[in-house]
C-alpha cells in the first residue's frame, strides 16, 4: 500500500511539473516576444523623435540664414561684415549638414533616417530651393569680401535668398508634418501590436486553464482524496499502535514497580500484628546485625536499644496495623549511630493469618544532610538577627550622638553667642557716643553669627531646600556649604538638567546617602576635589560622588557592621535598599573613590 501511494504521488508530481513547465514556457515566450517587438518600436520611435527635432531645427536655421543675409546686406563697416560673414558661414554649414543628414544620415547628429517614399519625394521637391539658397548665399559671401561691394547686387541676392527661403520653409514644414504623421502611425501600429499580444497572452492563459490547470486540479483533488483515505487508514493503524503502546507501557510500569519492590526488599521483613518478627531479609539483618535464628524477637527491640524510640515504633505498629503506614522512622544501629529509615508498613492476609510487611530504605545520609542544612539555616538566621541588633544599636547610638552634637553646637555656639549678646545689650549706653556705636556694630556682627549658626544647625538637621525645592537645589546648597566650611573643591554637575520632584522618602534618602559619601571623601579620603554628578534617563536617576583621594582596597570593606565600625556603608546600603535602588563603590589605592547611586524613576 505504501508503494502504491508513493507511485501515485510521484506520477502526479511529474505530470504537474511537465504541465507547469509548458504553461510557464508559453507565457515566457509571449512576454519575451512582446518585449522584443516593443523595444524595437521604441528604438524606431527614438530615431523618429530625433528626425522630427532635426527637421524642426532645419526650419529655424533657414530663418536664421535669411536674417543674417539681411544683416550682412545692410552692414557698411568692414568689421561688422566680417563678424556677420563668420556667423553666416557657421549657420550655412550647420544648415547644410542637417539637410544632408536628414536625407542620407549623419553619425554626429545621431540620425539614421529610413525615409519613406513620400518623404523622399518631398526632399526631391525641396532640393531646388535648397540649392538656390546655397548658391546665392555663397555668391553673397564672396561679394561681401570685396572692398566696395555692389549694394544693388547684394540686395538682389538677398531677395532671391529670402524668396527661396520662404519656399524652403513651407516645404520643410510639410516634411516635419510628414515625419510626425509617420511617427504617429508607428505608435498606432505599436498599440495594435500590443493589443494583439495581450489577446494572445489571454488566449494562452485560457488555454492553459482549460488544458493544464483544470485537469491538474481535478487530478490533484483525486490525489488528495486518495491521500485522505490513506490518512484515515494510517490514523486507525496509529490508534491500534497506541493501544499496543499503552499495554506495553503498563507492562513496563508493572515491571518497574516490581523492580523497585525488589530493590526495597533489601530492607525487608514480615512481622506479626503484635510486632514480633516472622521473617527478615538478609540485607536488613546484616544492617541491624540480627541473628536470623532468633525469629520470635520483637521488631522494635532490634531497631533501637533506646526506650523512647522503641515506644514510638510499637505505637506506629499498634495504631496502623489495619490500614498500613508510611513515613520516616529514627532508629539506632548496633554501634549506637543514628539510623533513619523510610518506613513502609503494608497489611497482608494469607488465609486466616494476618501479617505486616515491612519495607524500608536507608535514608540516613539524606537525613543527615537535611539536618545539616536546617542547622546552617538556623545559624544564618541567628546571624542576621544579631547583625540587625548591631545595626539597631548603632543607629540608636548615632542618633544619640547626633542629638548630643546638635545640643553641644547650640550650647557652645549659639548659646554662648546669645549670652554674649545679652551682656553686650546690657552694657550699651547710648550717651557714650562712639563707644556705644562700636558696641552696636559688635551687636550686629554677633547677631549675624547667631543667624548663621542657627542656619547651620537647621541645615544639618533637614535642609529647607529639600522640602521646598527638591533634591537638586538641596544638593547644590550642600556642596556649596561644605565647600565653604572645608575649603575643598566640591562641584555639582547636573548633566541632564534633572529637575523632577520625587517622593519625599526617596529624596531624603538620596540626600543622606550623597551627604554620607561626600563626608567620607572629606574625612577619610584626603581628597582635594570632589565631583558630584547627576544624570538621568527615562527610567533611571543616577548620582555619582567621585573624589581624587587616596582610595582604598575594596577587599578591606566590612561586609557587615561590628563594634569597630562599618556603619556608614551599612547605612548607605540600607537606605538605598529601602528605596529600591542600587549602590556601587569602585576604588583602588591612590586612585580615588567613585560611589554611584541608581534609583528607578518609574
Amino acid at each position: 500500500m505504501i508503494e502504491n501511494n508513493n507511485t501515485l504521488d510521484q506520477v502526479t508530481f511529474n505530470r504537474l511539473r511537465r504541465l507547469y513547465i509548458i504553461a510557464l514556457g508559453a507565457i515566457a515566450i509571449s512576454l519575451i516576444t512582446s518585449q522584443i517587438l516593443i523595444r524595437r518600436y521604441l528604438a524606431d520611435q527614438e530615431d523618429d523623435s530625433r528626425l522630427v527635432n532635426v527637421a524642426g531645427r532645419q526650419r529655424m536655421l533657414s530663418q536664421k540664414l535669411g536674417k543674417e543675409v539681411l544683416l550682412l546686406t545692410a552692414e557698411v563697416s568692414e568689421t561688422g561684415r566680417r563678424s556677420l560673414r563668420d556667423s553666416l558661414l557657421a549657420t550655412k554649414a550647420t544648415w547644410e549638414n542637417a539637410h544632408r543628414g536628414l536625407q542620407f544620415g549623419d553619425p554626429k547628429l545621431g540620425i539614421n533616417p529610413k525615409n519613406s517614399p513620400a518623404i523622399q519625394k518631398m526632399f526631391a521637391r525641396i532640393e531646388p530651393d535648397f540649392q538656390s539658397m546655397l548658391a546665392n548665399t555663397d555668391t553673397l559671401l564672396r561679394m561681401s569680401q570685396e572692398a566696395a561691394p555692389d549694394s544693388a547686387q547684394l540686395a538682389r541676392l538677398s531677395t532671391k535668398i529670402l524668396a527661396s527661403g520662404g519656399e524652403f520653409l513651407s516645404k520643410m514644414e510639410a516634411i516635419v508634418n510628414q515625419y510626425d504623421f509617420e511617427a504617429k502611425e508607428k505608435v498606432n501600429k505599436l498599440e495594435q501590436l500590443e493589443l494583439i499580444i495581450t489577446l494572445f497572452t489571454l488566449l494562452v492563459l485560457l488555454a492553459e486553464f482549460l488544458i493544464i490547470f483544470w485537469p491538474s486540479a481535478r487530478a490533484m483533488k483525486a490525489s488528495i482524496r486518495a491521500l485522505m483515505e490513506s490518512e484515515k487508514k494510517a490514523i486507525k493503524m496509529a490508534q491500534n499502535a497506541d493501544i499496543l503502546s499503552q499495554a506495553k507501557e503498563k507492562s513496563v510500569r508493572e515491571l518497574r514497580a516490581l523492580s523497585q519492590a525488589m530493590d526495597q526488599i533489601l530492607l525487608f521483613a514480615r512481622i506479626s500484628t503484635d510486632g514480633h518478627i516472622t521473617h527478615i531479609g538478609d540485607r536488613f539483618a546484616k544492617l541491624l546485625k540480627f541473628q536470623k535464628f532468633n525469629q520470635n524477637a520483637k521488631f522494635s527491640d532490634i531497631l533501637s536499644p533506646l526506650e523512647n524510640e522503641r515506644q514510638t515504633i510499637d505505637r506506629i505498629i499498634a495504631e496502623n496495623k489495619k490500614a498500613g503506614w508510611q513515613g520516616e522512622v529514627k532508629a539506632t544501629g548496633p554501634g549506637g549511630q543514628d539510623l533513619w529509615l523510610d518506613f513502609s508498613m503494608i497489611p497482608f492476609h494469607s488465609g486466616e493469618k494476618s501479617e505486616l510487611i515491612i519495607i524500608c530504605m536507608d535514608i540516613t545520609k539524606r537525613k543527615e544532610a537535611q539536618l545539616e542544612v536546617e542547622q546552617l539555616t538556623k545559624e544564618s538566621f541567628e546571624e542576621k538577627i544579631e547583625q540587625q541588633h548591631v545595626i539597631s544599636r548603632r543607629i540608636i547610638e548615632n542618633q544619640e550622638n547626633e542629638q548630643n552634637r546638635i545640643a553641644k553646637d547650640i550650647h557652645d555656639g549659639i548659646g554662648q553667642m546669645l549670652t554674649g549678646l545679652k551682656y553686650l545689650l546690657e552694657s550699651v549706653d547710648l550717651s557714650e557716643g562712639e563707644k556705644a556705636q562700636a558696641k552696636l556694630d559688635k551687636l550686629k556682627e554677633l547677631t549675624a553669627n547667631i543667624i548663621k549658626g542657627v542656619r547651620t544647625a537647621t541645615f544639618n538637621l533637614t535642609p529647607p531646600e529639600l522640602k521646598d525645592y527638591g533634591l537638586v537645589p538641596a544638593l547644590t546648597e550642600l556642596t556649596q556649604e561644605l565647600a565653604k566650611l572645608t575649603g575643598k573643591d566640591i562641584i555639582l554637575m547636573n548633566k541632564s538638567d534633572f529637575s523632577r520632584r520625587l517622593d519625599s522618602l526617596v529624596e531624603i534618602n538620596l540626600y543622606r546617602i550623597t551627604q554620607e559619601a561626600i563626608n567620607n571623601a572629606i574625612k577619610y579620603a584626603d581628597s582635594s576635589l570632589i565631583l558630584v554628578t547627576i544624570s538621568h534617563s527615562e527610567k533611571i536617576l543616577s548620582i555619582t560622588v567621585d573624589d581624587n583621594g587616596k582610595g582604598f582596597d575594596k577587599k578591606t570593606l566590612k561586609p557587615k557592621p561590628d563594634k569597630d565600625g562599618g556603619m556608614g556603608l551599612t547605612f548607605m546600603q540600607e537606605r538605598i535598599k529601602y528605596i529600591n535602588g542600587r549602590l556601587f563603590i569602585n576604588s583602588a589605592p591612590e586612585k580615588g573613590t567613585k560611589v554611584t547611586l541608581n534609583v528607578p524613576l518609574v
